[in-house]
């Protein structure tokens, strides 16, 4: 009995430690989110200026490594604004789009999963229309489509993104519940007078819960991409705010005189989810109990 017992604790150990224990890659990635956070954090107390000062004299002014001066480490636009202090607003600007819009596909497709997976019949048959649909269109013209309708302000394009991948949610919501009730832990609580709030909030969310996170590791960067994408094309975020996809799009047409304005928030991206991208593929060998 006690054999069993170290072996059990020194097996759940090791598992830890296996866990625990970061690749090269991952480590690193984690440092950059981790510096990502406390720019978006701390914004208003890393900026050395408004985002919005104008400085005419200094226009243009090239970065540090450049042969600018400390003034301006990063350099300056074609308005004389400091390109550090932009950047970082626009780090906590994009990465509060991507976080709201994740939250909003992962619990709306969430829920309709488990309403699929629930009621059955023609609940099902319309949540698997749905999810057809919003898969079979390609989802940059639906924002277009929408943003250009409606016209745009900041909630309604993080609404917009959240219906980013909803589908994906929806799916694996819905097979693994599916899974769920075939097993006996569901039938059990079912049995014991438990409601269905309690079933799905309780018993089947938490045992799904790995691989909801690992696809919002997925859907993160895609949307930071998509605003990226909009706000290039003048559809996303709007002046006097400012987003990384704003800054590049803005950059395009200084890229041969001044290149700074448009590689700064460029390398903010690629890097941002980049490093994303290793987590949740690294999250995924450590949660997915078949690749242990």
């Amino acid at each position: 009995m006690a054999i069993a017992e170290h072996t059990s604790t020194a097996s759940v150990a090791i598992s830890r430690r296996r866990f625990f224990k970061l690749p090269f890659g991952v480590s690193l990635a984690l440092g950059w989110l981790g510096l990502m956070i406390v720019v978006a954090l701390g914004a208003e107390l890393l900026t050395p200026y408004s985002f919005t000062a104008l400085d005419l004299k200094a226009r243009l002014s090239p970065p540090l490594l450049m042969g600018g001066s400390f003034a301006h480490p990063l350099g300056t636009d074609e308005l004389g604004r400091d390109v550090l202090s932009r950047l970082i607003v626009s780090i906590r600007m994009s990465l509060l789009i991507a976080l709201f819009g994740t939250i909003i596909a992962a619990s709306l497709g969430t829920a309709l999963g488990f309403l699929a997976a629930h009621f059955r019949g023609k609940v099902e048959q319309l949540v698997l229309m749905a999810i057809d649909f919003q898969a079979s269109m390609p989802f940059m013209i639906i924002a277009l489509s929408v943003l250009a309708f409606f016209g745009n302000n900041l909630v309604l394009f993080i609404a917009l993104m959240g219906f980013h991948s909803w589908e994906r949610y929806a799916r694996i919501a819905r097979g693994l519940t599916l899974a769920a009730n075939e097993q006996g832990y569901a039938a059990a609580v079912r049995q014991l007078g438990a409601g269905p709030g309690r079933i799905y909030g309780l018993h089947i969310l938490p045992n799904i819960a790995s691989t909801l996170i690992v696809s919002m590791t997925l859907t993160f960067p895609e949307i930071i991409l998509l605003e990226s994408g909009l706000s290039f094309l003048g559809l996303g975020v709007q002046p006097p705010l400012t987003s990384l996809g704003n800054m590049v799009g803005y950059g395009r047409e200084y890229i041969t005189r001044a290149p700074w304005i448009m590689l700064a928030p460029a390398g903010a991206i690629v890097v941002t989810t980049l490093s994303i991208s290793l987590l949740g593929d690294w999250l995924r060998d450590r949660l997915d109990p078949t690749l242990r």
